[in-house]
């Protein structure tokens, strides 16, 4: 059935785009879910209205997309690299405690507001959670950002245990992920005291004050 969870790998699109028509075109096949997505959420979503308002056909959309989860993947894997180019940004120049409690609540807060103002991200997000193939590529994702902050931990204390550090990272990163989904699930009031309560939380054990 084209909605129901899944175990099985996530198929890749059947073919790359080489030229620019063809690049344009599964820009709007993936504008296009992106829309729906947003309308209805993934659920509802079907390949044929994707091809009807990406104005393709259905058969131009499955030469790139075998099914709706290969959409969802790539969705969701636009999204991993615009915030992991954020995150490394964000967190490469610091160097000291101050910097990191500026730079970690300057990307907790972006996360916040991207996912309240973002329903496909939420979406797929959500998704994630009943897909073993796309909790492997979030967990990847979650792993590849904690790194990032990793490497700011060790630039502060160089003299800690390396497996020590990569662990608290990853366990902040992983509770900031719950957080958030936390946060976007109740009433607004709430979610940002929760987001503020997780802040304060993490940048305590990040910077030991």
């Amino acid at each position: 059935m084209e909605g129901a969870p899944s175990n099985e790998p996530i198929a890749s699109p059947r073919r790359t785009p080489s030229q620019q028509r063809s690049r344009e075109r599964v820009e709007r096949m993936l504008a296009a879910a992106s829309a729906l997505i947003a309308e209805e959420g993934s659920d509802a979503m079907r390949m044929g209205e994707v091809a009807e308002r990406a104005g393709v056909s259905i058969g131009s959309l499955y030469q790139f997309f075998p099914d709706k989860r290969a959409i969802i993947r790539a969705l969701a894997e636009r999204y991993t690299a615009e915030s992991q180019a954020c995150i490394s940004a964000t967190l490469a120049g610091v160097s000291d405690a101050e910097g990191l409690r500026s730079a970690f609540s300057e990307l907790v807060d972006i996360y916040y507001r991207l996912f309240l103002a973002e329903p496909v991200m939420r979406d797929i997000w959500s998704g994630t959670q009943a897909d073993k193939a796309l909790r492997q590529l979030e967990l990847a994702d979650s792993r590849a950002n904690a790194g990032f902050l990793t490497a700011v931990l060790r630039r502060l204390r160089p003299g800690a245990d390396a497996v020590a550090l990569e662990t608290t990272a990853f366990l902040i990163w992983q509770m900031g992920e719950a957080a958030m989904r936390l946060a976007i699930s109740v009433e607004r009031h709430e979610g940002d005291r929760l987001v503020a309560a997780y802040k304060r939380m993490a940048l305590r054990e990040l910077t030991g004050e």
